[in-house]
């Protein structure tokens, strides 16, 4: 959803759905990307439970940066102090959000060899939301789903850690972090220490003993993605270096996709259907680890896919670019329905 800053707080922001994780951005200015969600809960005046996906910091204090004080069925509530309405919903600056539907602050799941402190699982969506506390061993953490999921994206909520992501077209020896411009690590060969080179399963995902997944004494988020048909899905693609751009089949229209080249030090890219007040091509785009103001390039949203129509280096190098997308219309009853 967009809307324009008025001043105003608390202000509630509608979307008609459930709002289990709502990710927020100014649009027209470069301040951080917010994310906050119900396993967590909402911030208060004296506490902070927002995260910064251009951020490797830890939950940010309410109190200096404003904060979402209400996440409903039907939109979520924006508190801002006298001088912080700027991130939030400032006069002059635009916003948009992205909000997926879990299932509320959930419960506990034994499923893996650390239990949860809460999951919020759709089924239907195939996305659950976690919370884990580190036990610096090798561990499985229960995610769900029912099915293996395609991208498991993990942040500490107490300490400085990057946002670190398991996708499945990379596979379970490498990695790469949301909040900077990296490619997938390692360089080559395998890594152990994070995923243990171990994929998930269609009950839990593999934490090993580096600190930005299982620290002793730590709290982290997880966020497990699972390609749902008609709906979502989550892959990748070579890209042909030109700007006659490669078709992505998805067996959808997009409302959603986020970009991310992993064999080179490029940023993230998310575009959209709503930020552009006409279609096709889509030329606004945000990077989820820069606080940059929007961007452009050219995409084509289809019925089916998606066009690349620019020999944009995010999305077009020849190296392997792996993507997120999002139906307009899911073909899945009740996917964010409240």
């Amino acid at each position: 959803t967009i809307w324009s800053g008025n001043n105003t707080s608390p202000r509630t922001i509608t979307t008609n759905v459930d709002n289990d994780l709502v990710w927020v951005k100014n649009r027209s200015h470069a301040y951080s990307h917010y994310w906050l969600d119900s396993v967590r809960g909402v911030g208060t005046s004296s506490d902070g439970k927002q995260l910064r996906s251009d951020s490797n910091s830890a939950n940010i204090t309410a109190t200096s940066n404003g904060y979402i004080s209400g996440l409903g069925n039907t939109g979520f509530t924006l508190t801002t102090g006298s001088s912080d309405f700027e991130r939030l919903n400032a006069n002059g600056m635009t916003y948009c959000a992205w909000t997926w539907r879990a299932n509320g602050q959930g419960s506990s799941n034994t499923d893996g060899s650390t239990n949860t402190t809460y999951t919020s699982v759709n089924t239907t969506a195939g996305f659950s939301i976690s919370t884990y506390a580190g036990s610096g061993s090798l561990a499985t953490i229960g995610h769900g789903l029912g099915v293996a999921p395609k991208v498991v994206l993990i942040k500490s909520t107490s300490h400085t850690e990057n946002w670190v992501m398991y996708h499945a077209s990379l596979g379970a020896g490498k990695y790469i972090y949301l909040n900077n411009a990296d490619g997938a690590g390692p360089g080559s060969g395998t890594n152990t220490s994070i995923f243990n080179n171990t994929a998930p399963t269609s009950s839990v995902f593999t934490v090993n003993t580096d600190g930005v997944v299982n620290g002793s004494g730590k709290t982290y988020m997880a966020y497990c993605f699972k390609s749902i048909k008609g709906y979502s899905k989550m892959g990748s693609y070579t890209g042909n270096q030109n700007a006659n751009g490669n078709f992505v089949y998805l067996g959808f229209e997009p409302a959603l996709i986020i970009f991310k080249n992993t064999g080179a030090n490029e940023n993230w890219a998310m575009f959209d259907n709503k930020r552009d007040t006409y279609y096709n091509p889509v030329t606004k785009f945000l990077q989820p680890n820069d606080s940059a103001a929007d961007n452009n390039s050219l995409v084509d949203f289809l019925s089916n896919g998606f066009k690349l129509r620019q020999n944009e280096y995010r999305m077009t190098q020849s190296n392997t670019i792996i993507y997120m997308a999002f139906a307009k219309h899911p073909l899945v009853a009740n996917v964010g329905q409240s």
